[in-house]
């Protein structure tokens, strides 16, 4: 039956051709913002999770700045240790040419003190970020014994966040000690000879009256033992500087992780959509040539009572 007052044809046609814009729409959109859930309406769960990681993986690249830090802090401190280690050496080669008979001790205290200076220099120079590690005041009021270099930002099954970091003590590193001299090179230490002195490694005077070779050999022995803390202190803190850089390296590959999760969960198939943009303007085309024909309806019914 036909009907002027109701055309079911052109009605269905009408809503076809609706629905099938909407669906360009939506794929135009997916194709212009690269997401194929861009907004909560798209898929709630989905857009849940993805804000989060990327929330998390915004925390993961202040973690990355923070290692950086920290390992430019370390890095700084372990090449003055290693400065340090030779000039120590240096000073021990220069205490035992002393205990040679006849030879000149001032002339050796002369380069010992030039060696000592160097000492100083290096610890003093040690500074990045206005910290240093090797020349410290443990009495002033932002003196921390213990550093923490942060490391790695998580997330528990419950939602719940952390920050953990690498502690660094620095009481092993300090080579002086402004406030109780307790540091490597300025700890005192009182010789066996006749001559017994109190000294440290940072004012060793061999040319001080009554000093023997009982006493050189002393100062020999307090050098080597200094030299070998040095390098156990540098062995430690270079075990700690490849850890942050392998913390670095395992939070850049997360991040890397985290993006192709959060990518495959959001991110629009460009492939597919373009098919499917494609396969949608035709039906498009299609929808509007069938209310074309079904609004021609009415003509043809007019055209019964010519």
């Amino acid at each position: 039956m036909s009907s002027i007052m109701t055309n079911a044809a052109a009605m269905t046609a009408l809503k076809t051709l609706q629905q099938t814009n909407s669906k360009i729409e939506e794929t135009q959109s997916r194709i212009s913002t690269g997401y194929q859930v861009a907004e909560a309406s798209d898929n709630a769960a989905y857009w849940s999770i993805a804000t989060t990681m990327r929330s998390d993986n915004k925390a993961l690249s202040t973690v990355q700045d923070a290692l950086g830090l920290g390992a430019a802090k370390v890095d700084v401190a372990y090449t003055a240790l290693n400065s340090a280690i030779e000039v120590i050496d240096e000073i021990k080669s220069k205490l035992v040419a002393a205990r040679e008979p006849g030879v000149d001790r001032t002339k050796i205290q002369s380069e010992i003190i030039e060696l000592q200076n160097q000492l100083s220099s290096i610890a003093e120079s040690a500074s990045f970020s206005g910290e240093n590690w090797l020349a410290v005041d443990s009495a002033a009021a932002d003196y921390t014994a213990t550093k923490n270099v942060v490391s790695s930002f998580s997330r528990a099954s419950d939602g719940s966040v952390a920050v953990s970091t690498i502690a660094i003590d620095i009481t092993t590193l300090e080579l002086y000690d402004a406030n109780d001299q307790s540091g490597i090179l300025d700890s005192t230490f009182t010789t066996t000879g006749a001559g017994a002195v109190t000294v440290s490694v940072s004012d060793l005077d061999i040319t001080t009256a009554g000093v023997d070779d009982a006493d050189i050999d002393d100062m020999i022995s307090a050098v080597d033992a200094a030299f070998q803390q040095m390098t156990t202190v540098a062995s430690n803190l270079g075990a700690t500087k490849s850890r942050i850089d392998m913390q670095t390296s395992f939070v850049d590959n997360l991040m890397d992780a985290i993006d192709r999760g959060v990518g495959q969960l959001v991110d629009a198939n460009m492939e597919e959509e373009s098919t499917k943009l494609q396969a949608l303007q035709t039906q498009q085309q299609l929808g509007i040539q069938s209310l074309s024909i079904a609004n021609s309806n009415a003509q043809t019914i007019l055209s019964l009572f010519q």
